[in-house]
């Protein structure tokens, strides 16, 4: 049966990027899915776009990646924005902007946050006092229509496998280069894997189901961490030194 591997939420990071490509050539895989926002940092997103255009057979349209094409103001003076848009080539401008929002392989259905929306998480809920794993009754709604047995998706950062009661399973990958960050809606929370590691999965189906193997890669975290500061973000310099964020970051 094929193997796949899901990547997501690279944002631009080459060392934990280059670090899990390296794990995977021991691995064997089929085909390579990348989960969307790719290059959205001020670490190295040419490179990674360069990468994941020749290495991934499917890449769905992130968030991050769709805001580098739409005219708000408030993103456009925001630094990793500018950042990303000086470092890209037409090249990597084109493979972004022609990725689709959801895609289906096989029997997964692949979206970056749910399938309907970039911007919402599928398997976590936010409330004021934190971030808590979503209800069974939340999830199906939000993925009503979907009949693939197997989904997968990003955004979260935060790598989780969930088994619903139709047998539908969800799987998100982790981030494999930003493990930590905090976001403001819809309430001031944090997202956080605990550690620096680089993370992505691989699935296959057997004659029991969908087979996951989640992995968390170790990598020069720190180097990282310090282009990241050189380019003046201390709070992502942090959250990959450390895996962890905090809602003053």
């Amino acid at each position: 049966m094929p193997r796949w591997a899901l990547l997501a939420d690279v944002h631009g990071n080459r060392l934990a990027l280059a670090a899990v490509l390296a794990d995977l050539a021991q691995r064997t895989v089929d085909q390579i899915i990348n989960l969307g926002d790719s290059v959205y940092s001020v670490l190295q997103p040419r490179w990674c776009a360069e990468q994941l255009a020749q290495i991934a057979t499917i890449s769905i349209s992130g968030n991050q990646d769709r805001i580098l094409f739409e005219e708000i103001p408030i993103v456009q003076q925001n630094l990793s924005y500018r950042f990303v848009q000086a470092d890209l080539g037409p090249n990597e401008r084109n493979w972004l902007a022609n990725q689709p929002a959801t895609a289906i392989v096989d029997d997964m259905f692949c979206c970056h946050g749910t399938p309907s929306s970039d911007t919402a998480y599928l398997l976590e809920h936010v409330t004021p006092q934190g971030v808590q794993l979503h209800s069974e009754a939340a999830i199906r709604v939000a993925i009503q229509g979907v009949s693939q047995s197997l989904i997968v998706c990003g955004h979260s950062h935060i790598a989780r496998t969930v088994q619903l009661s139709n047998g539908q399973l969800i799987v998100n990958p982790g981030s494999v280069g930003i493990p930590a960050y905090n976001d403001d809606l819809p309430y001031p929370h944090v997202m956080q894997a605990g550690s620096p590691h680089a993370r992505y999965a691989i699935v296959e189906r057997n004659a029991h189901g969908w087979q996951v193997e989640q992995y968390a890669i170790g990598y020069a975290w720190h180097e990282a961490a310090a282009t990241a500061r050189h380019n003046g973000r201390e709070n992502l310099a942090r959250w990959l030194a450390t895996g962890r964020a905090q809602l003053a970051d």
